[in-house]
């Protein structure tokens, strides 16, 4: 009986723990998870309630009246300007993200590949503008606006944020992770340094580039303060800027307020959607050398 017990397999006693940590680790995930997404499940659940039931003292995760008063209720209020608020954030955003995909990786590129006297300084010099308080050039930015006619413009909130200290850092840290034998390569095969830029190195940079195409999209979709005092006329304003005056005018109704939220919420979700497999790429290749 002794020998026949001693036979038997003895399960790892390792195995058992491992699994109980995957099970903790996935737990804590979903949890996660849930704690993150359930403000914008609630959101876009408020957004479709009567106005009632969005002031109920009892949360309703399932309406008990669907309806779209409350966008309708948006549309009315902005005189019909939502989509003109939408599409000037839209047009905003676009350009500007492109602007900073061309400039930051146009002066990432040499600041990791080349090698020039000053390099080290003009690069400490641009990330040292990273801790300046973006409130603080608002007023010279205003006057450069101001002095070039662009007031009230959609230029207004395009170029001034066109080149960033954030775009030139993360480009760089990708490019100084790419092996330098793909480059020395091309020039041995008589590639020039802008062909190898465009024909080589942005196609493997394509990841870091929509995400910072993406992270930019972002900070210029919601911005609120920059486009309230460059922009003066209701056909001008960025969504963002309109939809507080409809906060202004329908303080207590949270349907209207919700419905406006998600009128901004889902591009954002549905572009993230889309990219984040280039950005989860994107994120992970760079840095990779200091």
């Amino acid at each position: 009986m002794a020998a026949t017990t001693a036979s038997l397999p003895r399960r790892p006693a390792g195995r058992s723990f491992v699994r109980l940590a995957v099970t903790v680790r996935y737990t804590a995930l979903l949890l996660l998870t849930a704690l993150f997404v359930a403000p914008l499940v609630y959101m876009a659940v408020t957004s479709f309630k009567t106005q009632a039931d969005a002031i109920a003292s009892t949360p309703q995760w399932i309406p008990h009246h669907p309806t779209t008063d409350g966008y309708l209720a948006v549309k009315d209020a902005s005189n019909g300007q939502i989509l003109r608020w939408f599409a000037n954030s839209l047009i905003g955003a676009a350009a500007q993200s492109l602007l900073i995909v061309v400039t930051a990786s146009l002066a990432a590129y040499p600041l990791a590949r080349m090698r020039f006297a000053g390099q080290r300084i003009v690069f400490a010099v641009v990330v040292s503008t990273l801790f300046v308080p973006s409130v603080i050039l608002i007023v010279p930015n205003y006057v450069i606006v101001s002095r070039l006619n662009w007031l009230d413009s959609l230029p207004a909130i395009i170029i001034p944020g066109a080149a960033g200290a954030f775009g030139v850092f993360y480009m760089r840290q990708f490019f100084l992770g790419l092996p330098v034998e793909l480059e020395e390569a091309a020039a041995l095969d008589g590639a020039g340094r802008l062909r190898t830029f465009v024909q080589i190195v942005l196609p493997l940079a394509k990841p870091s580039l929509v995400t910072l195409a993406l992270l930019a999209f972002l900070t210029n979709w919601n911005d609120f303060l920059w486009p309230l005092y460059v922009l003066f006329s209701a056909d001008h304003q960025t969504l963002p800027a309109g939809l507080a005056t409809l906060q202004n005018a329908n303080a207590v109704r949270y349907d209207v307020l919700m419905a406006g939220a998600m009128i901004a919420a889902v591009p954002v979700l549905a572009l993230y959607a889309f990219a984040q497999r280039y950005i989860v790429e994107g994120v992970s290749r760079s840095g990779l050398k200091g």
